[in-house]
């Protein structure tokens, strides 16, 4: 597991893009688990300081009982279309999974991965960029 300021320190021009597509819009998108093992969406917003990802929990609340039984979390950023007619606009997604630590007024995202998707053009290529402790930074493009 990481902290962000180790993506940021480690692949910089891809922490920034990926920074960039989660603050594209204040509402994001988390997974946690339910005790029976299947998954729970719930709405979140986040912070990005001093080198961690955050994000608060109400008391009691569904999402914070989930982590406090299993801290395994998924983090999703904002979905953006692109202008219709111009698939090659779409800014992409990028996506954040790890386990989350309870820190004074909320949680803080523990990395175990760091996923970037986007079109590159002319080719119309689907590709995806992905940072893993230990594994570092890989690319993969698919037609």
């Amino acid at each position: 597991m990481a902290s962000w300021g180790e993506v940021e320190g480690e692949v910089p021009e891809f922490a920034a893009r990926v920074r960039t597509l989660f603050q594209a819009r204040k509402h994001k998108t988390m997974a946690t688990l339910r005790a029976d093992g299947s998954p729970r969406m719930s709405g979140i917003e986040t912070t990005f300081d001093d080198g961690e990802v955050s994000f608060g929990s109400m008391p009691d609340s569904v999402k914070g009982r989930d982590l406090e039984r299993d801290p395994r979390v998924a983090l999703h950023s904002p979905s953006v279309d692109p202008p219709e007619g111009d698939a090659g606009a779409w800014v992409g997604e990028a996506k954040l999974s790890g386990r989350a630590v309870r820190a004074q007024g909320g949680y803080r995202v523990e990395i175990a991965e760091v996923v970037l998707t986007y079109l590159e053009l002319p080719a119309e290529l689907l590709v995806i960029e992905s940072w893993h402790p230990g594994r570092g930074h890989e690319r993969r493009a698919r037609t």
